[in-house]
């Protein structure tokens, strides 16, 4: 493929999930040849198991305890993955390039305080006058920063304080399709021209009551026994395991990562996101559509970075579409590893991708019953988000070199 200064490129990766910090753990994991052990917590939201945070020492990124200590853990999250994106990228000591750097981020609503959920519902089931209640209790149990925490677009906020990233800025909500969108957006500013760099990406923290009882509520959340992405149809319950992560992309023009000497892992050929009914094959024809720029794709070099929500009816639907829309790719749904990431999870199969593409990785299977091995590196990869309630998204990454 034909280089152009106006493509869009991807020169900075930070990423966390519960598999490790940062991208050289995540290599690792691509090119160890076989798939990765499983980390689950399964007994402190037992039945739901969900892949928890890593260790993590916050300071080194996020350097004032004050800074700390006034996020909530999905924002601690973003905020790390931001800089290890733009350390990667080299950008992090550049207050220049910082300061005139696009910023679009993929955010939920913050976490709820479930004390005082509980003490609401428990006080409700005694009293008759419960807008009375609702009112009381909100005025007097909530701690006064809460407000401002459930904010989406305070994680952008915090981003610019501690790293100093002060271009334009934009969130985007609206779970997966969320994160679809703001990648979409740095795409076509970078790509028409109005943008020469940019950092976007999301954060999501799964170990939260509040987050669990979402899936739940529609009975997609797998319960009891943690099983591989596309192993879970016989499994009790949905087959959603959600995963704590963050993940953040640095993206430039060629001509702007170029002239700067900066290290490109993929170019981004293509990205598109839509939505609408999912009846009567609608979910298959646009998955068809939006698969249409993979097609030139040599499949023995192709890795599908699945972000299948593990549900069993749009798990087996996606799979269909892929295998025979794009034969003898090698198929890999990331959240049987990393966990289901809502917000992030767009951004977090990029980052996969990416890391893949740039390492020529042979991916090894995660899913040994339903995947088959690569026979050659990773020259290209296509990411796939499929919303556990709506929103669809395609991207096609290929090699630089």
């Amino acid at each position: 493929m034909s280089k152009a200064q106006n493509d869009v490129v991807i020169t900075g990766v930070g990423i966390v999930t519960c598999q490790g910090v940062g991208k050289d753990a995540h290599v690792a994991l691509l090119t160890a040849g076989r798939a990765p052990e499983p980390i689950v917590e399964t007994e402190k939201f037992k039945p739901y198991p969900v892949h928890p945070l890593p260790e993590i020492d916050w300071s080194q990124q996020i350097a004032k305890r004050g800074d700390q200590r006034q996020m909530e853990n999905w924002q601690r999250i973003g905020v790390f993955a931001a800089g290890l994106a733009l350390d990667d990228a080299g950008f992090k000591e550049n207050a220049e390039a910082c300061g005139t750097m696009d910023m679009i981020v993929a955010a939920g609503g913050g976490e709820r305080d479930i004390n005082v959920d509980t003490l609401i519902v428990d006080e409700g089931l005694k009293r008759n006058d419960r807008e009375l209640l609702l009112n009381e209790k909100l005025t007097t149990e909530l701690r006064p920063t809460l407000f401002l925490a459930q904010l989406s677009n305070l994680l952008a906020g915090n981003i610019s304080i501690v790293h100093k990233v002060t271009g334009s800025s934009r969130t985007f909500m609206g779970e997966e399709a969320a994160g679809i969108s703001a990648v979409e957006t740095a795409f076509h500013r970078i790509k028409s021209g109005e943008s020469s760099h940019a950092l976007v990406g999301g954060a999501f923290a799964a170990e939260r009551q509040d987050m669990i009882l979402l899936p739940e509520a529609i009975g997609a959340h797998l319960q009891g026994k943690w099983a591989p992405l596309w192993s879970r149809k016989d499994s009790e319950g949905g087959g959603m395991i959600l995963g704590t992560a963050g993940s953040f992309l640095i993206l430039e023009s060629r001509e702007h990562a170029e002239a700067r000497g900066a290290h490109i892992y993929a170019t981004i050929d293509s990205i598109e996101g839509d939505r609408g009914s999912r009846n009567a094959g609608n979910l298959e024809a646009r998955l068809e559509r939006l698969l249409q720029p993979a097609k030139a794709l040599a499949p023995e070099t192709t890795a599908i970075f699945s972000g299948s929500t593990g549900m069993h009816d749009l798990a087996e639907r996606e799979k269909v579409v892929l295998e025979h829309q794009l034969p003898g790719a090698a198929v890999r749904g990331f959240s049987g590893v990393s966990g289901h990431a809502i917000e992030a999870q767009f951004t977090l199969g990029l980052a996969f991708a990416a890391l893949a593409v740039d390492s020529k990785a042979k991916v090894p299977p995660f899913d040994a019953a339903h995947e088959k091995p690569m026979s050659a590196g990773t020259t290209a990869a296509v990411v796939t988000t499929i919303g556990h309630q709506r929103g669809e998204g395609v991207a096609v990454l290929s090699a630089d070199a």
